[in-house]
């Protein structure tokens, strides 16, 4: 398992009962997590002087924050050089998801060592961690989300992280009807990433199920890989589903389009009362050969 244990303005500090505690900047957040099924006690009484908001869910499902004391609006972290603004959102969320600054190191590092220009792809890329972390190391991306929601808010933090300047396409889209269009067009990506979900619905309604349509999406995507690709990337939050499945489809796809490096795993996020390990989703990797 990758633990994403090189940050300063993030910490998990405990984990019990079906919640977890966590450290944003100045603020503490009490957050469901269903994995938690261990006991180390009641996080909320343990630690009410702390906290600032506590997310409680509903019987009907998603659920709604209650703030304990002053929580902003907004606020702002920061990973490495890296700049994020944390927001309280539905169904639990935050906009960041900080065990995936594991994949970011990754990105940063390959883009880096390469010595040429990188054009990067980033598919369901929500608020634009890695949209971020590879303009940083000096990439052009392409960004494309169906929520102008969420697309708005990775503008926020490509701002904040001084690339306003930088080259950079916004797009809110269907990720696959995207795809499908720049295969016609012949653009090619050195790199992608994506992070799509195990349900959702794109910018006019289309229905994306995981299960049905992610091999699809990964084959149509070695279409637009340029002809010395850098990495090829899948994230994944489904409940069930191996890393071993993405391994598999990058195996029977991006490996054919070019032999390279495949590695799958899981991400996680370590506590630090209790070094206990938060299981936190899993990866694919292709890379090419160094």
């Amino acid at each position: 398992m990758l633990l994403a244990n090189e940050w300063k303005d993030y910490e998990l500090i405990d984990t019990s009962r079906g919640e977890k505690l966590e450290r944003w900047g100045n603020v503490y957040l009490l957050r469901p997590d269903p994995q938690i099924i261990w006991d180390n006690g009641d996080l909320l009484e343990k630690y009410h002087s702390k906290i600032n908001a506590v997310y409680h869910r509903s019987n009907k499902g998603g659920g709604s924050w209650e703030n304990l004391r002053n929580t902003p609006a907004s606020w702002k972290i920061n990973y490495k050089n890296l700049t994020f603004n944390i927001k309280q959102m539905g169904f639990k969320h935050t906009g960041l998801f900080p065990e995936q600054a594991v994949n970011w190191d990754f990105m940063i590092n390959k883009i880096k060592k390469a010595n040429r220009k990188i054009k990067v792809l980033n598919l369901f890329a929500y608020t634009g961690g890695a949209t971020v972390a590879c303009l940083s190391a000096g990439a052009s991306v392409t960004h494309v989300d169906s929520s102008r929601g969420m697309v708005d808010w990775c503008k926020e933090n490509v701002n904040d992280s001084g690339y306003k300047d930088a080259e950079i396409r916004y797009l809110v889209d269907d990720v696959v009807k995207f795809v499908q269009r720049e295969i016609r067009r012949g653009n090619k990506y050195d790199a992608i990433v994506m992070d799509p979900p195990s349900y959702g619905r794109g910018a006019n309604g289309e229905v994306w199920n995981i299960e049905k349509n992610l091999a699809y999406l990964v084959e149509i995507c070695t279409e637009i890989l340029s002809d010395d690709p850098l990495f090829f990337i899948i994230n994944s939050y489904t409940t069930g589903m191996s890393s071993t499945v993405l391994k598999n489809l990058l195996a029977l796809t991006v490996n054919k389009h070019k032999e390279g490096n495949i590695e799958c795993g899981e991400i996680g996020l370590e506590d630090t009362t209790n070094s206990l390990v938060l299981p936190c989703g899993i990866y694919g990797r292709w890379e090419s050969y160094e």
